[in-house]
This record gives structure tokens, C-alpha cells and sequence, in this order.
């Protein structure tokens, strides 16, 4: 018997979730949009469900939902060679990063708990009375990107592209359309060929040209939480389903790309 898909969606549907809704529908997947963070009983443990949303949205509905989330390992970008980041790149807590007496780029590894951004040192980012400073972050040097691109990739291979800044300002266009184009996909060729193991089946990655230094990988992103910018619609959805789907369709080599999430719980 074949499953039809539901697209779940968060209260706020961006324009990424518009597309991939029309993508689903056109398929023949059935789309819901949540109204507010519980689900609805009729839509738990759905059969064939996916989701597109915020990490924090996932993680309060992921569970009744019956869906899993596959997202890169928190230390991925660290644990790169420096060939593939032209920048180092350290992974550990805030704690560790308030100590930091330079400039550095810090951002949380897979969430938006605080902005991702140059600190002129740690005393600028979120303090005690915040977190508890256990939270993982990386922190790595300060890089220009003369232009960056994000790429869905299914299997290691990239499915859609685009184009999404240009020294640091929005600037989108479709990867089909870029005159990087074959630059782009080497590049990610070469990426895969030496990392692609420590990324789940599904997984959306940004990489940039970096000024006067070559190509570098900027990040690693949850398919299932990612703009799609320019990308074609149909073939983010072939990566956003995989990446978002019932945890018993996961097989043996994504289970430890799984994002841990809470369980539920009720009034």
C-alpha cells in the first residue's frame, strides 16, 4: 500500500513553505498547516508525515508527529580539513567562547538560540543570566566571502542550487543560471568525495568563494529548516522529505544524524 505524504507546517509559513507546498501538493502530498504549537489529535503519529519548520517549532511537534529529523553532527564544520574551510574552525561551549580576546564568528551549530555573527570578543555574547554555558557553539576565524551558494544534496549528490549573497548582501539567483556554476559543483563534488560520510543522506550546505583564497564550505543546514532561495521547489521537497519523515523509515546509516528531541509534555 503506498503512503501518502502530509507536509506539516508551522503557524508561520514562509515563503520557502509556500513553494514546498505547492511542490507537495503537486505531487500529490497532502498539506497541513498547524494553527499553534500542539498538534492537533487527529494529525498525530501521522502516516507519512514530513515537516518544514524552525528547530524549536520541530522540537515541540516532532514527537507527536512520529517524524525524525536528520541534521549534520553539532561538531561537522570542526572536524573538516582546513582545504575545505580555508579558516579554522574550533567547536565548544559558550562558556569557553566568553574567554574569547579577538574578533571571532560564533554561531550555535544547529539552532538560532542567539545570532550568528562576528563578536568583537566573548563579553558580547549571551551571558549567564541567559544560558547555562554548556551550550555547544563554534567559533572560527573571520573570513569574506566574495559570494556564497546554498545547495540541497540528496545521496551526496546536489539536486538544486542557488545563489544567495554577494559580499554579504542578498543577491539570489538560480545556480543553473550562475556563471559559478561548474565551480559550484566541483567544489561540492570535492566536499562529498571527503566528508560526505560525516553528513545524513539529507542535508542542505552553503559554500562560498572566499576572497583571494579559493572555495570553502560556510556551513551545514537542516534540510527541513532551510530557505530555498532560488533553489527549484520540486527538488528541495525530494530532500526535505527524506530529511523529515516517520523515524521507522530511517535506515541503519541516518540513525546517528537523528536530531534528539524532547518528548511531550501535556496539560
Amino acid at each position: 500500500m503506498t503512503i501518502t505524504r502530509t507536509l506539516f507546517l508551522s503557524p508561520r509559513v514562509t515563503a520557502t513553505g509556500h513553494a514546498l507546498a505547492d511542490a507537495a501538493r503537486r505531487r500529490g502530498a497532502r498539506v497541513e498547516t498547524l494553527r499553534d504549537w500542539r498538534v492537533p489529535e487527529g494529525s498525530r503519529l501521522a502516516a507519512g508525515a514530513s515537516l518544514y519548520a524552525g528547530p524549536l517549532f520541530a522540537d515541540a511537534v516532532a514527537r507527536e508527529l512520529g517524524v525524525g529529523l536528520l541534521e549534520a553532527p553539532e561538531d561537522w564544520l570542526a572536524r573538516l580539513p582546513y582545504e575545505l574551510t580555508l579558516r579554522d574552525v574550533e567547536f565548544t561551549t559558550i562558556a569557553e567562547a566568553w574567554r574569547l580576546r579577538r574578533p571571532a564568528f560564533v554561531k550555535p551549530p544547529n539552532d538560532k538560540s542567539f545570532p550568528a555573527r562576528v563578536y568583537p570578543d566573548g563579553g558580547g555574547l549571551p551571558g549567564p543570566d541567559a544560558v547555562d554555558g554548556t551550550e555547544p557553539v563554534l567559533v572560527s576565524d573571520i573570513v569574506a566571502f566574495a559570494v556564497e551558494y546554498r545547495l540541497f544534496l540528496l545521496d551526496g549528490e546536489v539536486r538544486t542550487g542557488s545563489r544567495y549573497a554577494t559580499r554579504g548582501a542578498l543577491d539570489v539567483a538560480p545556480l543553473a543560471e550562475d556563471p559559478r556554476r561548474g565551480e559550484v559543483l566541483a567544489f561540492a563534488e570535492r566536499m562529498t568525495a571527503s566528508a560526505g560520510a560525516g553528513l545524513p543522506s539529507a542535508i542542505v550546505v552553503d559554500v562560498g568563494l572566499v576572497d583571494g583564497s579559493g572555495w570553502a564550505v560556510v556551513e551545514a543546514n537542516a534540510a527541513w529548516a532551510s530557505g530555498h532561495y532560488a533553489c527549484d521547489a520540486d527538488a528541495a521537497l525530494e530532500v526535505v522529505l527524506r530529511a523529515a519523515r516517520p523515524e521507522g523509515e530511517f535506515g541503519a546509516a541516518d540513525h546517528r544524524f537523528l536530531r534528539p528531541v524532547p518528548d511531550v509534555v501535556r496539560d
